[in-house]
């Protein structure tokens, strides 16, 4: 019983988080970087994600969701999006070679275009990688979205843009993350739609 009870404390929690992001309005935000993100698709620009851990697997989740698709109602032409830490080898050479804190700025000084757009996700707000990728888009003139828990801090400093989720819990900032990811893409899917950059197949 007691472990039924714990389950329901943590649905509970969760529901009432994302309760919280609904009376901080910060869904305003959200509309705000779809808009980022359709724009930069629109003039050719690409979108990249990068995380840690749970935050790497939303990252990818989200970018599948945009080169694949995301809602089996819509068939549409794919969009350009890419997670910087899904090759092992590129990954493992360059922890190896230069370090940790650099998998996803290195890749992203390849890859990456002046007019891009890099969402990073971090639930502390500190992560070093996601930090030093900020610092590499905008030297390279790569719009930053953060997707960002707790204070947000210090990466919040190099945002273009910024969802925060106002708590300290790993597991509940991401689900709140994870919510809010989707709704994003569905966003940026309708903008391009309805503007005719891409078109249902």
């Amino acid at each position: 019983m007691a472990q039924k009870n714990n389950i329901r404390t943590l649905f509970e929690e969760s529901i009432a988080l994302k309760q919280k992001v609904l009376e901080a309005d910060l869904l305003d935000t959200l509309s705000n970087i779809a808009d980022m993100i359709a724009d930069s698709i629109t003039k050719g620009g690409r979108l990249y994600l990068c995380g840690n851990g749970g935050s790497a697997a939303d990252a990818q989740h989200l970018a599948a969701e945009l080169l694949i698709r995301l809602r089996s109602s819509v068939n549409r032409d794919s969009l350009p999006a890419l997670t910087l830490a899904t090759d092992i080898s590129s990954v493992t050479a360059c922890g190896n070679d230069y370090g940790f804190d650099d998998i996803f700025a290195r890749p992203l000084a390849g890859l990456g275009r002046a007019g891009d757009v890099l969402l990073g996700i971090t639930t502390s707000g500190k992560s070093p990688n996601v930090i030093k990728a900020f610092q590499k888009a905008r030297e390279m003139n790569i719009k930053t979205v953060g997707f960002l828990g707790c204070s947000g801090m210090p990466a919040l400093d190099l945002c273009d843009l910024a969802f925060v989720v106002p708590s300290m819990d790993t597991g509940r900032v991401q689900e709140v993350h994870i919510t809010a990811g989707h709704a994003l893409m569905e966003a940026v899917e309708d903008i391009l739609l309805a503007s005719g950059v891409i078109s249902k197949i």
